[in-house]
C-alpha cells in the first residue's frame, strides 16, 4: 500500500506528539513515495502492557497503517544494561532469562494493535551481541563524556552524589547503535526518552547515514487523571483485562482526561475531536470506552461491553447522579431550551421531540408537554433524566 497525502499523514502522524524533530524533514521523507523504516525499542522489564505503552504502539500503528515499515525492537542486550532514565539510582540489570520470558509475552500483546503480518520484530542483541572489543572502543569514540553527561538523570544524580555506574553510559549509545543497524527514518518514543533518541540523529550523521526522524509522545495519565498510567498505582487499562473490565474503566475517567485521551489512543484529528465537543460528553465517553475495547477485543465485543454497562448504569440509584452546577433563571424558561443549554440534546427540536416521547423526566416525574417551562431558582436541587443514560442533579447556584 503507498503512503497516503503528505498533509494529511503528517496530521495523523503529529497527532498528540510532545516533540518532532523536525517536522519539515518528517514532511519531506513522506513526500519521498516509498516506505519508510519506522523503529521503536522496549526494554522487556515487565511483562504486563497497558495504555500507557499503547500510546506509542498507537502511533507505530499509524505509520504502519500509512504504508510504512515498522519494527517493535526488542532491547534484549539493552535490558541487560538497564535504562537510567529517570532513575536516581542504579537499576540492577536482568539476567538473560527474565528478558527473553519478558519478551515472549510482550510480542503476544502488541500484535493486539500492530499488525502481525507487516510488523518486524527484532531483538538488539542481534548486531550488538558481534561487537568485538575493539567495536566497543570505536562506537565510543563517537561520543564525548561531557555529551552523556547531558542528560538530566546523569546531572541529577551527581547534584545528590549519587553514583553513576559506567556501565550506564552505555545505554545511550547502544541505543543510538540500534538506530545505525535498521538505517531508521524515523525513530518513536516516549519524551523521557529524547536524549537516547537524539544520540541516535547523532551516530547516524557519525556513520554517513540521514539523521532519523524524531518523534516523542507523551505519558498517559491513569485513570486518577493526576499520576502517569502504572499497573503498582492500579489506576491503569492492561491490554489483556476482559471487554467489561475496559469499558467500565474508561467510562470512569474525568472529562477532562477523556480529551487527551482521545488525542493520544484514537486515530481522530484535533478538528475531529473538537466535534465531538459540541455533544454530551456521555456519548463521546462511550465513543472512546468502545474503540479502546474493540482495540484488543474487536468491535462485536465492544458493542457488547458497552450494553452490559448501560444495563448497569441505568439500574444505578438515583443517588449516583453526579451534581451539575447551574445558573438561576430569570423567570421562566421553556425546559427544552435548558436541556440544550446543557447539552442532553443536539437542539431544540430534538429536546421537544425527547419529551413529547416521554423520554425526559425531572425529578422521577415525566415531562411530556413541549411547551413545560421552569424557572431555575437558588438552592433549587433538580434531578432530571434523559432516556436511559443521561442523569443529571441540576444545582442552582
Amino acid at each position: 500500500m503507498p503512503p497516503r497525502a503528505t498533509d494529511e499523514a503528517l496530521d495523523l502522524l503529529l497527532k498528540g506528539t510532545v516533540t518532532c524533530h523536525s517536522p519539515e524533514q518528517l514532511k519531506a521523507r513522506l513526500g519521498e513515495g516509498r516506505p519508510l523504516r519506522i523503529k521503536a525499542g522496549f526494554d522487556p522489564t515487565a511483562p504486563d502492557l497497558h495504555l500507557g505503552h499503547g500510546v506509542l504502539i498507537r502511533k507505530m500503528a499509524q505509520f504502519q497503517k500509512l504504508g510504512h515499515e515498522v519494527t517493535f525492537l526488542i532491547g534484549d542486550f539493552t535490558g541487560m544494561i538497564g535504562d537510567p532514565t529517570g532513575k536516581k539510582a542504579t537499576r540492577p540489570p536482568l539476567t538473560r532469562d527474565e528478558v527473553l520470558a519478558n519478551a515472549e509475552t510482550y510480542k503476544a500483546q502488541v500484535f493486539k494493535i500492530l499488525d502481525p503480518e507487516k510488523t518486524k520484530i527484532r531483538f538488539n542483541s542481534e548486531w550488538c551481541g558481534q561487537l568485538k572489543g575493539e567495536d566497543w572502543i570505536r562506537l565510543s569514540a563517537k561520543f564525548t563524556v561531557a555529551q552523556l553527561l547531558e542528560r538530566n538523570d546523569f546531572q541529577k544524580r551527581m547534584s545528590e552524589q549519587q553514583p553513576i555506574s559506567f556501565h550506564e553510559l552505555l545505554y545511550p549509545l547502544v541505543q543510538a547503535y540500534d538506530s545505525v543497524a535498521l538505517q531508521a527514518d524515523v525513530e518513536l518514543g516516549g519524551n523521557d526518552q529524547l536524549f537516547n533518541l537524539m544520540r541516535g540523529r547523532d551516530l547516524q550523521d557519525a556513520s554517513g547515514q540521514m539523521p532519523q526522524t524524531v518523534l516523542t509522545v507523551p505519558l498517559l495519565l491513569g485513570l486518577d487523571g493526576v499520576e502517569k498510567m502504572s499497573k503498582s498505582l492500579n489506576n491503569y487499562i492492561g491490554f489483556f483485562e476482559d471487554p467489561d473490565t475496559q469499558f467500565g474503566k474508561a467510562m470512569s475517567i474525568s472529562d477532562t482526561l477523556m480529551w487527551d485521551w482521545y488525542l493520544l489512543l484514537t486515530d481522530l484529528l484535533p478538528r475531529e475531536i473538537e466535534d465531538l465537543k459540541t455533544g454530551h460528553p456521555m456519548d463521546a465517553k462511550k465513543r472512546l470506552a468502545r474503540t479502546i475495547v474493540a482495540d484488543f477485543h474487536g468491535a462485536a465485543a465492544a458493542e457488547a461491553a458497552q450494553e452490559g454497562w448501560i444495563r448497569r448504569f441505568s439500574e444505578r440509584k438515583t443517588e449516583d447522579a453526579p451534581e451539575i452546577p447551574v445558573e438561576p433563571t430569570e423567570g421562566e424558561v421553556l425546559f427544552a431550551k435548558l436541556l440544550v443549554e446543557r447539552g442532553l440534546a443536539g437542539s431544540r427540536k430534538e429536546a421537544e421531540r425527547l419529551i413529547t416521547q416521554g423520554a425526559v423526566s425531572v425529578e422521577g416525574e415525566k415531562v411530556s408537554d413541549p411547551s413545560f417551562r421552569l424557572a431555575l431558582k437558588v438552592s433549587m436541587k433538580l434531578l432530571v433524566k434523559v432516556g436511559k443514560l443521561k442523569l443529571e442533579r441540576w444545582v442552582v447556584r
